[in-house]
């Protein structure tokens, strides 16, 4: 009977460890193949190699423009991929914030590779005609 507990504690912990979900991680600001549509291999990363205590749950893609020449670097724009966690109601979705300078979108989702470029550009799609319609019935 002993037996059957340790085997149940070991399957519980290959399960654990197995679901973890694996994700893009990549700057374009130190990497170009980090803006490209089709990602290399060598910027898939499983997200139970990060060590800072909290159990990734989701992939995030972040792209970023800075429309002015901001502490002396000039206008650009940067898209960062990486392994994320977040329970608010963002997860598994995208949203945008905008400051002095500039402006991001900021997407999750929640399954393997998800951060690549196809999937965002989806949400984008989808983004671009909403707020098209929403113009369209203003004006």
């Amino acid at each position: 009977m002993a037996y059957f507990g340790f085997g149940i504690v070991v399957l519980c912990a290959i399960f654990d460890f197995g679901s973890a979900i694996m994700c893009y991680e990549c700057n374009s600001a130190t990497n170009s193949f980090c803006s490209e549509a089709v990602l290399p291999e060598s910027l898939k990363r499983n997200c139970s190699e990060h060590d800072r205590g909290v159990r990734h749950t989701l992939c995030r893609k972040i792209v970023q423009h800075v429309d002015f020449e901001v502490n002396g670097q000039l206008p650009a724009g940067r898209v960062i991929r990486s392994c994320g966690w977040d329970e608010t109601k963002y997860k598994g979705a995208c949203y945008h914030r905008s400051g002095y300078g500039g402006r991001q979108e900021v997407c999750s989702c929640t399954k393997d590779f998800c951060n690549s470029s196809h999937e965002t550009r989806a949400t984008l799609a989808v983004l671009l005609t909403t707020t098209l319609g929403l113009f369209a019935k203003i004006l």
